[in-house]
């Protein structure tokens, strides 16, 4: 391992997991070494919406305290881990990243804080969302550059990870709020198949699109993650019997992704072709957007829009629009767009019969100047619309600044795409 005094919160979970089992590092000194981290970059970063420094050394000291009396250790044993503003904890403040909700305190864990408590991970906070996990920018920065967004909506939980805060956090992608934040950060941010882990306890948005993942350092850090979220085994299989093979897909959204960015992965694709090939996106995909649209601002306004009628005055501007567009949404037009997705994820089986994983951006360039807004998620919502696992993993970069390459794999194939990323980022040629 290596690590030094203070520089604990560089190791990933996997090595924090090795570290304290094997006994050479407590979770105090680990949970420790994070909230100095904190101490020093939340000033410049803002990835927190709730902190409680005494509450998580608590947590970490009977950590300790269950280790050393020979108590059965979970997979997370003494882990710090971020938590989403979106997703209840009963011991911390659940807000929305809304004043809608400010003080709003949780009478129970969401299902997914409850299973992370019971592989004894630390709840060391609670990371900040957008408003409503939509567009609405909450107070972070992107650690790569301060003056530009980290992305959203789930902000916090990739600076929190990107920065060196937390080993582990939790996101939620409903378009594009894992795999963007991702991609502008510089972190691995893993969107897993739909359904894959429960919702219960987290806010509902778009039922048939919200998706838990979450953020890491590695892959294998990722499967452990997944694991214990899903309650199901995640672990990595050997793919090292033959060669990688990916597909490089320019989707839909192709020409409105930014000159360099377009060159970045081309140039990619070119200096792997031993690796990966090109193929067009098939027509029937030119009106996934809408479709993605039609389904995701229906279900906005239905579960938001009696929120932003009570709160009118907290609620932003862009948002009161999509509830207004979401309301014109027919009943019927709202289940014909569900309807496609079934024999549009079919039209995929024979590229993933025949490649590990499609290659694709995972956002329209590097992340933008400013903090007004998030970016858009132009280039994740075709895979959050048909429920397929997605990865953004941190393998180029424009200047100082990192751009992800999405990965994208058939459902239930959440373990393959996090070895099939692991690899890539081994072996793939940046240019």
């Amino acid at each position: 391992m290596g690590a030094r005094m203070n520089d604990f919160h560089r190791l990933t979970a996997t090595e924090c997991v090795e570290e304290i089992r094997s006994g050479r590092l407590s979770s105090v000194d680990l949970v420790n070494d994070c909230l100095r981290r904190i101490a020093i970059r939340e000033p410049v970063i803002g990835a927190w919406a709730h902190l409680d420094a005494e509450f998580a050394r608590a947590q970490a000291r009977a950590a300790d305290v269950a280790k050393a009396a020979g108590k059965p250790l979970g997979p997370l044993h003494g882990v710090p881990v971020g938590i989403k503003d979106i997703i209840d904890t009963q011991d911390l403040a659940t807000e929305h990243g809304t004043p809608a909700f400010a003080g709003r305190r949780p009478s129970h864990d969401a299902e997914v804080v409850r299973r992370l408590k019971s592989a004894g991970a630390i709840i060391l906070g609670k990371t900040v969302t957008t408003e409503l996990a939509f567009y609405g920018p909450g107070k972070t920065r992107n650690p790569a550059d301060p003056n530009r967004t980290p992305g959203g909506s789930s902000s916090g939980s990739a600076a929190a990870v990107a920065d060196f805060h937390v080993p582990l956090a939790l996101g939620s992608q409903t378009a594009g709020s894992i795999l963007r934040p991702a991609s502008y950060c510089g972190v691995m941010g893993f969107k897993p198949t739909f359904g894959l882990i429960p919702l219960d306890g987290v806010i509902e948005q778009s039922p048939p699109l919200d998706t838990l993942g979450g953020y890491a350092r590695s892959a294998a850090d990722l499967a452990l993650l997944t694991a214990v979220l899903s309650g199901t085994p995640c672990a990595l299989p050997d793919l090292s019997a033959r060669p990688l093979r990916l597909v490089f897909i320019k989707t839909p959204a192709w020409p409105q992704g930014d000159q360099v960015m377009r060159d970045s992965l081309e140039r990619l694709a070119l200096a792997n072709t031993d690796v990966v090939d090109e193929m067009g996106m098939p027509a029937s995909f030119d009106d996934t957007g809408g479709l993605q649209r039609a389904v995701q601002f229906h279900d906005i306004a239905k579960n938001y829009g009696p929120i932003v009628d009570k709160h009118a005055a907290v609620m932003s501007a862009k948002l009161k629009e999509v509830i207004a567009e979401g309301r014109t949404v027919s009943d019927a037009e709202y289940e014909a767009a569900r309807a496609r997705r079934e024999p549009l994820t079919q039209s995929l089986d024979h590229i993933f019969a025949a490649y590990d994983a499609i290659l694709t951006p995972a956002a329209q360039g590097v992340a933008p100047q400013g903090l007004s807004a998030t970016g858009s998620p132009m280039f994740n919502f075709i895979w959050t619309y048909l429920g397929l696992p997605a990865i953004s993993i941190p393998l180029l970069n424009v200047g100082s600044l990192p751009l992800g390459v999405q990965l994208v794999a058939p459902r239930g194939a959440d373990a393959r795409l996090l070895a099939v990323a692991d690899r890539a980022l081994r072996t793939l040629k940046p240019n």
